[in-house]
C-alpha cells in the first residue's frame, strides 16, 4: 500500500475549473495505477478517471469525458485531475485511490485511498 493525500478542492462557479492533486508516498508509489472516484451526498461512489503506472493509458467515466483530464508526474509521485467546464452535478467528495500496475474502474479493486477533498460547484 501507499499513503495518498489529496489537495486542490474548493468552491467554484459552474463553468469554472479546478485541479486536484494526489501525492503518493511509499517505496512502490511509481508502480501504482491511480484512480479518482467521487461520492455525492446520498449517492454511491462513482468512478471518475484512472491512469496506469506509466501514464500512457487513461480511462474516464462517461459523465466527465471531454471535461476532465487525469495525468501523473512520477518524478513527483503525484497524480492530477484537471476539471474543466464544471457543473453543479460534479459536486462531491473526490478521492484518489491506488493499486499495483493496472487500472480499474471498480473501487473495490483499489487497496490505497486518500482522505478525500470536497469539490462544490455553484450554479
Amino acid at each position: 500500500q501507499v499513503a495518498l493525500v489529496e489537495s486542490g478542492g474548493g468552491l467554484v462557479q459552474a463553468g469554472g475549473s479546478l485541479r486536484l492533486s494526489c501525492a503518493a508516498s511509499g517505496r512502490t508509489a511509481n508502480n501504482y495505477a491511480m484512480g479518482w472516484f467521487r461520492q455525492a451526498p446520498g449517492k454511491e461512489r462513482e468512478f471518475v478517471a484512472s491512469i496506469n503506472w506509466r501514464g500512457d493509458a487513461t480511462t474516464y467515466g462517461d459523465p466527465v469525458k471531454g471535461r476532465f483530464t487525469i495525468s501523473r508526474d512520477n518524478s513527483k509521485n503525484t497524480v492530477y485531475l484537471e476539471m474543466n467546464k464544471l457543473e453543479p452535478e460534479d459536486t462531491a467528495v473526490y478521492s484518489c485511490a491506488g493499486r499495483m500496475w493496472t487500472t480499474s474502474t471498480r473501487d473495490h479493486d483499489y487497496d490505497s485511498w486518500g482522505q478525500g477533498t470536497q469539490v462544490t460547484v455553484s450554479s
